[in-house]
């Protein structure tokens, strides 16, 4: 896919004017940016013309690993689907679905203690997730949709009234996650620790079994998903330094607003937290490729290298 031609030519500079205005708040150098803007126009571009809107909205899964720059791709491109394709979007956070911290304490009570820790499969509300997916595709021009909110400094959910509200129908969803459309490993694979974590707290794999098969479980949520986008880490290595960057933004944020802080994480508790995440990234990194519909490969810089399109 080539991100200086075609389309560009016919996105106005008032357009481009509009997008940049609006990530502004993303904070990010000019070059830096205008490199996603180019990109992310083409990928804009690829979603409108893959799909034939009807009155349902089209649901797009943004996969990536922690740290890859989710967030980023889907603001950048919810601004122009609107801006330079006039498509109405609408964006959904995995992260924003988690249990509430009550009810994880009961999971990891019950099941097993690493269940405390938000992230994996088994610690996300589905039902809740599918209803307000359901809700956004078959949504009305009058209909006002709540979108659930998590507190990641307090790791709690949001109460309801202070989630955000969704107006109208969407006619593109933008649906992303960490683990979103991910498929269980074959069961042979879940024998071996393969990490401190594992080893320490997880001896007899008894937690890395039940996340599997929760996993089954969420594939009736995935199976909403029609387009498939992953943002391809280049090794889990840099999710390490990936991930204490936006620990590091997320602190600054807390200061910013004096929010309380004391879910945040210094350098050895990120390097445990994802730890959690480790068995299932490096076996994304190995099957998903394959099958996304479209891959952007990163590398150490973390900047958009390749772009492989696996879906005309």
């Amino acid at each position: 896919m080539d991100a200086t031609r075609g389309v560009l030519a016919t996105v106005s500079e008032r357009d481009f004017i509009k997008v940049r205005e609006c990530c502004k708040s993303l904070r990010l150098d000019e070059d830096v940016f205008l490199n996603l803007y180019r990109i992310y126009l083409q990928v804009a571009a690829w979603i409108v013309q893959s799909k034939n809107l009807t009155q349902n909205a089209d649901i797009v899964g943004i996969n990536g690993a922690q740290g890859t720059g989710k967030t980023t791709a889907a603001f950048i491109l919810k601004n122009i689907l609107e801006y330079c394709f006039d498509r109405k979007t609408c964006i959904l956070s995995l992260d924003d679905l988690y249990l509430t911290r009550r009810q994880r304490a009961e999971l990891a009570r019950k099941v097993h203690p690493l269940l405390v820790t938000r992230g994996v499969p088994g610690t996300h509300d589905i039902g809740l997730t599918i209803e307000v997916l359901s809700g956004l595709k078959n949504a009305g021009d009058g209909t006002k949709t709540r979108i659930p909110s998590f507190d990641k400094a307090n790791d709690d959910r949001r109460r309801p009234e202070q989630w955000g509200i969704y107006s109208g129908k969407p006619d593109i969803i933008l649906f992303e996650g960490w683990c979103v459309s991910a498929v269980p490993q074959p069961k042979d694979d879940l024998q071996q620790a393969i990490n401190q974590l594992e080893r320490l707290n997880d001896h007899d794999g008894a937690w890395r079994q039940y996340v599997n098969e929760q996993l089954t479980e969420y594939q009736s949520l995935f199976d909403l998903v029609e387009l498939l986008i992953m943002l391809k880490v280049p090794g889990f290595k840099q999710l390490y330094e990936w991930r204490l960057l936006q620990e590091r933004k997320l602190q600054q944020d807390v200061e910013i607003n004096h929010a309380t802080s004391r879910a945040l994480m210094d350098e050895e508790q990120v390097k445990w937290f994802i730890e959690h995440f480790e068995r299932l990234t490096r076996w994304m990194l190995d099957e998903m490729p394959a099958r996304a519909d479209l891959v952007l490969a990163l590398n150490p810089d973390h900047q958009i290298k390749e772009v492989i399109l696996n879906r005309a």
